[in-house]
C-alpha cells in the first residue's frame, strides 16, 4: 500500500454487476478503483465502501440474507493520527456489523482495505451483547408482518377499522425489559396510527390500547397486548395543507443575507479554516457529524482544544406506565443510527447565507454506497454585539460585532426531527445546540391523565425527555489535561466577612474516574474546568476551557428501572474517563435490546486516574417535554445545549483586533451617530 496526498493507493475489487436470481448468486466483474487518501481521518469514499463490501464478501462473510447493519471507517487511535505527516502510509480500516436476516446471527468484522485482510470476526451473543441497530429493510417488513396476524387484525376490527390499507404500523425499538418471550430474539414493538386518506397525517389518529411485539427473524407477532379500546381522535392535523393552516401570512418582509466578497472561511479536503479556528469535518453513520482536531491558531502556533467532538448517544424515555407504552425509551444514535437518518438540506429553508455543503457517503443495508446531498451545512452568521464600551473620561465609543461559524446537520427519526449545531465564536467560545422539532408522539387522551397532555380534542401527547450525551475528547494545549469542579461558595457573616457581602469560589480537583461522575447544580453555579497539565499563560496559571452546563433535569426514570440501567449515562451530567480508543459509546456498542450496564458504568469501573492524563469528557444534557397545544400539529423548535468557554487560554481578550465594521453601515469611532448606524446595520 502507498499512502499520502500525492500517492493514492490502488485497490482491486469486485463490483457487483448483476444478480443471478435463480441460483441465488451474485456475479461480479473486476475493476480497479483509486480511493484518494490524504489523511487517516478522511471520510470513506464510495469506492472504498464498495471495496470494503467486496473484501468482506471475498472472505465468505456475506450470504444472500446478510445485511450490513453498519459499515464505517475504523478511526486510527489518537497517537497514530497525531503522528501522521503528509505522505505517510495509512492503514485504511473499516468496521462492519453484519446481520443474517434468516438466522439472526450477528458478526462484527474489522478489515483493512490497505492490506486487503480481514483482521477479526466476532460473533455476537444477542442475550448479553445486544442487537445491531434497526435496519430500514426491517422497518418496511413490519407492515406485512402485523397485517398478516389474525389477532392484530381482530384488534383493528374491535376498533371499527376495516380498511387496513389506511393503517400505518409504526415499528419502534423494543428495549430490554425482561419480557420472557423476547429473550435472545430480534424484536420490535409496533404501535399503529390511522389515515383518513393517503395524504392525511397519521400521527393525529393513534390507534391506542394495542401493541404488537414482532420477531423480525421469524417474521411473526410473538405477543399482542390489547389492553383497552380507546377512542381514535378524529380531528385532522395536516400542517402542510392550506385548508388546515389557512392562507400564508403576507406581513413578513424578506430578509436577505449576502456576503458580496464571499465567506470568511475556506474548505480544503474537509479541513475548515475560519478566522483563528481550524478543524476537520467527519461524518459517521452512527453519530452523524464529527468535528476532528479542533484547534486555534495563535500566531505561528496551532493550539489544540478538542481532538474529537460528537453526539455519542441520546435517549428519549417516556413517562406513560401503561401496559401499552411502559417500554418507550429510544436510543436514537445506537438503535436507529442517527447518521443514517440525515436530511438533505435546502438553501433558504435550513440554511441562510453563503453556504458550503458537505455531502455524505453512507453504506446502505447491502453494503453499497448511497450519496446524501447537502448533509452538512457550513456558514457564518452575525451574532450581535461582541463587545462595546463608551468611556466617560475619554469619550471613546467602540463597538464590535460578534460572528460565529455554524456547522450543522438535521435528522428525522420517526416522528421527531433534530438539528445539531456546533458554533465557533471569534472569542474562542465553542457551543453545541440541539434543536428538537417535528411531531410529538401521540396517544388517545384519558381525561385528567397524569402522564400526558391533551394537545387537541381527545388527542394526548405523553410526557417524555430528550437527553443527549456528547463525547468530548479533550486536548487543551496538549494531550495531558486535568479537570476541576468549580462552585460558588457563600460565606457567613463573621470576622472575615462582617457585612455578609463576601462570596468566593470553591475548586475541587477530580482525580479519578469515580470522583468525576458528577451532576450539574445551577444553584451552586457548578462548572468544570479542563486545564492543560503543561501549558501556562503569562500569569503562570494553566490554560483552560470551562464546560458550562445548562443544568436541567437528568433521567427521571427510577434508578432501579430497566431504562436507567440501559441509559446510565443519562443519570449524570458529567463523566470523565481515561482515553481508550475502544470506548466510543456511552451506552455500549450494541445498545439495541442490550440488558444494560454497558458503556460508561463499565468504563469507569476500573477507576483509572484522570489527573494529568489524556482524558475524555462525556456531558449529558437535555429537556423535559410536557407537550403543549402550541406543539401541535408540528412542534416549534425547543433548544438545549452547553458551552465551552476559554478561561486563561488567552492572555487577554483575543478579539481586540476585530475591526469596528465590515460594511459601510458601521461608523468607526462614530459616537452617537456611529452607534445608531451600527444598530441598524
Amino acid at each position: 500500500m502507498r499512502g499520502g496526498s500525492d500517492t493514492p493507493y490502488l485497490v482491486a475489487l469486485r463490483v457487483q454487476c448483476l444478480d443471478d436470481i435463480g441460483a441465488g448468486r451474485r456475479v461480479y466483474g473486476v475493476v480497479t478503483v483509486t480511493p484518494v487518501q490524504t489523511h487517516p481521518l478522511q471520510r470513506l469514499s464510495a469506492d472504498e465502501i464498495r471495496a470494503a463490501r467486496a473484501l468482506i464478501d471475498d472472505h465468505g462473510l456475506v450470504s444472500a440474507t446478510t445485511k450490513f447493519a453498519l459499515l464505517g471507517l475504523e478511526e486510527p487511535d489518537k497517537m497514530t493520527v497525531l503522528g501522521h505527516r503528509p505522505g505517510d502510509p495509512v492503514d485504511r480500516r473499516v468496521r462492519a456489523v453484519l446481520l443474517d436476516l434468516a438466522t439472526g446471527v450477528t458478526r462484527i468484522v474489522l478489515a483493512s482495505l490497505s492490506r486487503r485482510t480481514v483482521d477479526s470476526v466476532e460473533e455476537v451473543d444477542p442475550v448479553t451483547d445486544g442487537q445491531p441497530a434497526i435496519l430500514l429493510e426491517e422497518l418496511m417488513t413490519v407492515d406485512e408482518i402485523v397485517k398478516a396476524d389474525p389477532g392484530w387484525c381482530e384488534a383493528m376490527r374491535r376498533r371499527g377499522i376495516t380498511d387496513l390499507d389506511l393503517v400505518r404500523p409504526c415499528p419502534l425499538a423494543a428495549g430490554n425489559f425482561g419480557i420472557p418471550g423476547e429473550r435472545g430474539r430480534r424484536a420490535l414493538h409496533v404501535l399503529s396510527f390511522l389515515q383518513h386518506r393517503p395524504e392525511d397525517h397519521a400521527w393525529a389518529h393513534p390507534i391506542d390500547g394495542v401493541v404488537a411485539y414482532v420477531d423480525l427473524i421469524e417474521k411473526k407477532v410473538i405477543e399482542l397486548i390489547d389492553d383497552a379500546v380507546l377512542p381514535i381522535p378524529e380531528e385532522e392535523a395536516n400542517h402542510d395543507d392550506p385548508a388546515y393552516t389557512g392562507p400564508p401570512r403576507t406581513t413578513l418582509k424578506p430578509i436577505e443575507i449576502t456576503q458580496p466578497e464571499g465567506p470568511s472561511f475556506t474548505v480544503e479536503d474537509d479541513v475548515v479554516s475560519w478566522e483563528n479556528w481550524t478543524f476537520r469535518v467527519g461524518f459517521d453513520p452512527r453519530e452523524g457529524l464529527v468535528l476532528h482536531q479542533l484547534s486555534w491558531r495563535d500566531g505561528d502556533r496551532l493550539r489544540p482544544v478538542v481532538y474529537r467532538a460528537s453526539l455519542a448517544e441520546m435517549v428519549v424515555p417516556y413517562a406513560d406506565p401503561s401496559p401499552v407504552r411502559f417500554w418507550q425509551s429510544y436510543f436514537d444514535v445506537g438503535e436507529y443510527l442517527l447518521g443514517q437518518q440525515v436530511n438533505s438540506l435546502e438553501l433558504g429553508c435550513d440554511c441562510l447565507g453563503e453556504i458550503h455543503y458537505f455531502d455524505a457517503v453512507l453504506a446502505d443495508g447491502d453494503g453499497e454506497p448511497r450519496d446524501v446531498r447537502n448533509a452538512v451545512c457550513l456558514h457564518e452568521e452575525d451574532f450581535g454585539v461582541l463587545w462595546k464600551h463608551t468611556d466617560i473620561f475619554t469619550e471613546s465609543a467602540e463597538t464590535r460585532r460578534q460572528r460565529r461559524l455554524v456547522i450543522s446537520f438535521f435528522v428525522t427519526v420517526g416522528n421527531y426531527d433534530y438539528g445539531f449545531y456546533w458554533y465557533l465564536y471569534l472569542d474562542g467560545t465553542i457551543q453545541f445546540e440541539v434543536k428538537a422539532t417535528g411531531v410529538v408522539a401521540t396517544s388517545s387522551y384519558k381525561p385528567d391523565s397524569a402522564y400526558a397532555s391533551e394537545v387537541a380534542p381527545g388527542l394526548g401527547a405523553p410526557y417524555h425527555q430528550h437527553l443527549y450525551c456528547v463525547r468530548l475528547d479533550m486536548m487543551v494545549d496538549g494531550l495531558d489535561n486535568a479537570v476541576d469542579e468549580m462552585e460558588i461558595q457563600q460565606l457567613p457573616i463573621g470576622p472575615a466577612n462582617p457585612n455578609g457581602n463576601a462570596f468566593t469560589r470553591r475548586t475541587t480537583r477530580l482525580r479519578s474516574e469515580a470522583e468525576a461522575v458528577r451532576t450539574a447544580d445551577p444553584m451552586a453555579g457548578r462548572t468544570w474546568l479542563i486545564s492543560s497539565s503543561d501549558a501556562t499563560n503569562r500569569l503562570g496559571r494553566p490554560v483552560a476551557y470551562e464546560l458550562r452546563p445548562e443544568g436541567r433535569p437528568l433521567l427521571l426514570a427510577d434508578p432501579a428501572s430497566a431504562t436507567a440501567n440501559r441509559a446510565a449515562f443519562a443519570t449524570k451530567s458529567l463523566w470523565v474517563t481515561r482515553y481508550d480508543p475502544a470506548e466510543r459509546f456511552p451506552a455500549g456498542d450494541l445498545i439495541n435490546q442490550h440488558p444494560g450496564g454497558a458503556g460508561l458504568p463499565a468504563f469507569v469501573a476500573a477507576d483509572r486516574a484522570i489527573e494529568d492524563q489524556d482524558i475524555v469528557l462525556w456531558h449529558t444534557f437535555g429537556a423535559v417535554h410536557y407537550p403543549r397545544p402550541e406543539d401541535w400539529p408540528v412542534m416549534p423548535v425547543e433548544y438545549c445545549g452547553f458551552t465551552l468557554r476559554p478561561v486563561g487560554f488567552f492572555d487577554r481578550n483575543p478579539t481586540l483586533d476585530v475591526p469596528s465594521g465590515t460594511t459601510d453601515h458601521c461608523g468607526h469611532h462614530g459616537g452617537q451617530g456611529g452607534h445608531e448606524q451600527h444598530h441598524h446595520g
